[in-house]
């Protein structure tokens, strides 16, 4: 059965508490999106004490997951463009997460791997994460869950 979330998905108290959606109501893009900004704020409060973004987590989950990985592979998988990847990753190396080294079998080429320090944070993150979706996740059944899931994924293979 589903926990209750009411703190999470509660929209925070303004004067436009009350304001009808009119035909917003019956737009999937209008509901994926408040469901991303209740989303982006808890993963905000829940990964607030290591200081990282989605994307930087997402970077470094990445290279954790494919030690030696390129700026660019990354890049590509997140569908962001070149300069912001290199913006994160300079961030992430200025704070001893990951490092560079030139590729031994294309010299033009960047390889990343992650620090020691870098792994404990990125432990730590991936615990703090699991609680974040947890708060979301629990509101579904597990054929409910699967299912959304599904269709996110079918809507993510069109864009």
């Amino acid at each position: 059965m589903a926990k209750s979330s009411a703190a999470v998905l509660t929209p925070p108290a303004d004067d436009d508490a009350g304001l009808a959606v009119g035909d917003l109501g019956d737009l999937l893009g209008f509901h994926l999106r408040m469901a991303q900004t209740a989303m982006y704020r808890d993963f905000a409060i829940s990964l607030g004490e290591l200081g990282l973004t989605q994307k930087q987590y997402a970077t470094l989950s990445l290279i954790g997951s494919n030690p030696g990985v390129s700026q660019i592979a990354i890049a590509n998988r997140l569908g962001t463009d070149r300069a912001t990847m290199m913006a994160i990753v300079d961030r992430l190396e200025a704070r001893d997460l990951l490092t560079r080294q030139r590729s031994k079998a294309d010299r033009r080429r960047q390889e990343l791997y992650l620090t020691a320090t870098g792994e404990t944070v990125l432990k730590t993150a991936r615990a703090a994460i699991a609680n974040h979706e947890s708060k979301f996740t629990d509101l579904f059944s597990p054929a409910e869950l699967e299912a959304f899931l599904s269709g996110l994924r079918r809507i993510h293979a069109q864009g």
